[in-house]
């Protein structure tokens, strides 16, 4: 099959990564092209991008994700490993149904880093998108093999962040 039109990957500990991506999301939306994304990790409701693509015509979001990964040893991780396969499932149906422009996988880099999902079943999955269909990976820590399939790989590097500080999130800035 022939390889996506782009792959992006965006990365690294400083902070940006989802803006970034949703920032993708709208300009696409502004265009009139549809977009899905997958959230792989989070889980949680209450955030602004789900609340403002809620308002954004032709964006769906879906989070599938069962929230922060607990540490590799602990029992609750096959949760998270059920999850993944989950949101690869449905990653496959997104970008292979035709529907969509862009594809935003959130957090799918830290899936793979953590050991939720391997790094081949990714490449697996992005390389049977056709080649209309433009496929955004963001999270910490994104494997060379992600990297090296990725068209254009920014990584965010964190300079200061407030949280360090003991600030918390702030609404409408991380969350």
């Amino acid at each position: 099959m022939a390889a996506p039109t782009r792959i992006l990957v965006f990365t690294g500990e400083g902070k940006g990564k989802t803006t970034a991506a949703l920032g993708m999301a709208l300009r696409a939306a502004g265009h009139g092209l549809r977009v899905c994304i997958i959230q792989f990790i989070k889980n949680d409701s209450t955030t602004g991008e789900i609340a403002a693509i809620a308002h954004v015509p032709g964006v769906e979001i879906l989070q599938l994700g069962r929230g922060f990964l607990p540490p590799r040893m602990h029992d609750r991780l096959g949760d998270h490993e059920c999850a993944a396969r989950g949101c690869l499932a449905r990653t496959r149906q997104a970008i292979t149904s035709g529907r969509y422009a862009v594809v935003i996988l959130d957090e799918i880099c830290v899936a793979v880093s953590c050991g939720v999902l391997e790094e081949y079943q990714v490449l697996e999955c992005i390389q049977d998108a056709p080649a209309s269909v433009c496929i955004v990976l963001t999270g910490r820590g994104a494997t060379p093999g992600l990297i090296n399939a990725a068209d254009t790989a920014t990584e965010m590097r964190c300079l200061k962040h407030a949280f360090y500080v003991g600030r918390p999130a702030q609404m409408g800035v991380e969350r």
